[in-house]
């Protein structure tokens, strides 16, 4: 079955939103990935919701657009979803160290940049 005009203009919007909310590169986000503080963070057994989502960020990234399919754009929303909410409950003061930055920064948004 052949996309609408609406889902394609669905789909561009969601990338818009997720090249906005997604500040690091992929370099950059995995590099992050494997540090401790990055590991410190979240919620989930094992491997956080964040940082496992962090590693799909990259591999979205990573991709041709062409190769993107539906949940990638589902994923590329939750992500977009997520950045908003979580900026908009900045802590005061000095956030380099913090557990909020953190966890954005496994959501490949880094707050200071």
């Amino acid at each position: 079955m052949a996309k609408s005009s609406s889902d394609d203009d669905e789909r561009r919007e969601v990338r818009e939103r997720f090249g906005d909310a997604v500040n690091m590169t992929p370099k950059e986000l995995e590099d992050w990935l494997a540090t401790d503080e990055s590991q410190s963070v979240g919620a989930g057994e094992g491997e956080s919701v964040g940082h496992e989502s962090g590693r799909r960020i990259v591999q979205i990234l990573r991709a041709k657009q062409a190769d993107l399919d539906d949940d990638d754009h589902q994923h590329m929303k939750k992500v977009a979803g997520y950045v908003a909410r979580h900026l908009a409950q900045r802590p005061d003061g000095d956030v380099t160290e913090t557990r909020w930055r953190y966890s954005l920064m496994n959501w490949g948004h880094d707050p200071l940049k």
